[in-house]
């Protein structure tokens, strides 16, 4: 299998160091635009193979849910062999995406600073990790839920009765994806002009902590500590969740015209001209009041038919549905946010360019399915493959096979 030749990224080479999520992530968004990526696991395997049930053919549907467009190479990098192979993958590389353990890639003798930018001066190095390499936390582990809960994130979610609650979503896994995919993005465009790569160092902490808004900002303003308020938006009124007579609605109203609209609709028209409800400000303050009237006023309507009615008004309003309802809602099919490739299935591709499209060209890849292929094109001839696979520097398949 070799990468899409279309695409916005196509004819960039990366090679993929990382596990589990965060890195995995960075690698598939550039995948998916047509980057060549070249996944590089350990012996044992990315541990998300397991992470299951479910499964299917024994890899987990997390691993399958990161990992499409990728051609999978397995190598030993405990082993000198094995480190030099990642330095003939890297001659013609562009990125270099990476999240073990602070100090490793320096202890293998593949550290940036000393090592790779010298070799590879065009070479963009995106470290992926949870704190950094220095300051009070540099080196530390991080996954999300623990970073969720030490950025404050778990603070503001959930209600007072739960307290603090993880997020149901890996938002800080996900959104360092998207914070190394924007950064080796920002480096590519300045190497365009200077002919130099350079350092992306992408943190989970980091991530989380830019994601604490409007939190952040109403602390900084006010000094009050933000507290959980379950569904309700501390700044927004109404944004919130309501229940109707067959099934659980949210109303997000961003200013006074889609209230005045709304309350017109849902025949409270009152509503609007109570000057305890005429801006955001004074709904903010009685907002139990407008809770306690817009409850009354929805909670024998159809639902799901005066959200698509006052969506049709312009007010935003959508029915909670689960994750089987969002990703076969016709409208997930016409935006191609819910795809299949074969017997793979996963969600689509979010960013839609008009002449260089993204494409899902290549399912996940099995543990080692390209070892041999990706050999050939880096230049070991077949005697060599058939002695580093004997020698276990490679591998095609996993230990148990």
């Amino acid at each position: 299998m070799k990468s899409q030749t279309r695409g916005a990224l196509a004819g960039l080479k990366v090679v993929d160091l990382s596990r589990v999520l965060a890195g995995p992530f960075c690698g598939q968004n550039l995948a998916d635009h047509g980057a060549e990526v070249i996944k590089v696991e350990p012996p044992q395997g990315d541990e998300t193979r397991a992470w299951g049930p479910p499964f299917k053919d024994g890899t987990a549907s997390y691993y399958l849910g990161v990992n499409r467009n990728k051609r999978d190479i397995v190598i030993d990098l405990n082993r000198s062999e094995g480190r030099e192979i990642v330095l003939r993958l890297l001659e013609n590389a562009d990125v270099l995406i990476e999240n073990f353990k602070i100090g490793a890639m320096e202890k293998w003798g593949l550290g940036y600073d000393d090592v790779l930018s010298r070799r590879f001066p065009r070479l963009i190095y995106c470290r992926v990790s949870g704190f950094g390499a220095d300051g009070p936390l540099g080196g530390a582990p991080g996954y999300d839920a623990v970073v969720q809960a030490m950025a404050g994130l778990m603070s503001v979610n959930g209600d007072p009765q739960s307290g603090p609650t993880r997020m149901g979503v890996p938002i800080v896994d996900l959104g360092t994806g998207l914070t190394a995919t924007i950064g080796v993005l920002l480096a590519l465009a300045e190497r365009n002009r200077s002919g130099l790569g350079q350092f992306v160092d992408a943190t989970l902490f980091d991530t989380a902590i830019s994601l604490l808004h409007p939190h952040a900002a109403n602390w900084f303003l006010s000094g009050q500590t933000p507290r959980p308020a379950g569904n309700a938006h501390p700044n927004v009124v109404p944004y919130d969740k309501f229940t109707t007579a067959n099934g659980e609605i949210f109303v997000g109203i961003g200013n006074d015209g889609q209230f005045r609209k709304f309350c017109g609709h849902i025949g409270r028209p009152e509503l609007a001209a109570d000057p305890r409800f005429s801006s955001n400000g004074q709904r903010n303050i009685h907002r139990g009041a407008l809770r306690e009237a817009m409850d009354a006023a929805l909670r024998e309507t159809d639902g799901r038919k005066v959200c698509d009615e006052l969506l049709a008004l312009g007010v935003p309003a959508g029915p909670v549905y689960t994750v089987p309802q969002a990703l076969t809602h016709p409208h997930a099919a016409h935006r191609n946010m819910a795809v299949e490739l074969g017997d793979y299935r996963g969600t689509g591709i979010p960013i839609k360019l008009s002449r260089t499209p993204g494409e899902i060209h290549a399912p996940p890849p099995s543990f080692g399915e390209h070892t041999r292929e990706v050999l050939r094109d880096a230049g070991f001839d077949a005697q060599e493959i058939e002695s580093l696979l004997e020698r276990k520097i490679v591998r095609e398949r996993p230990p148990s096979a």
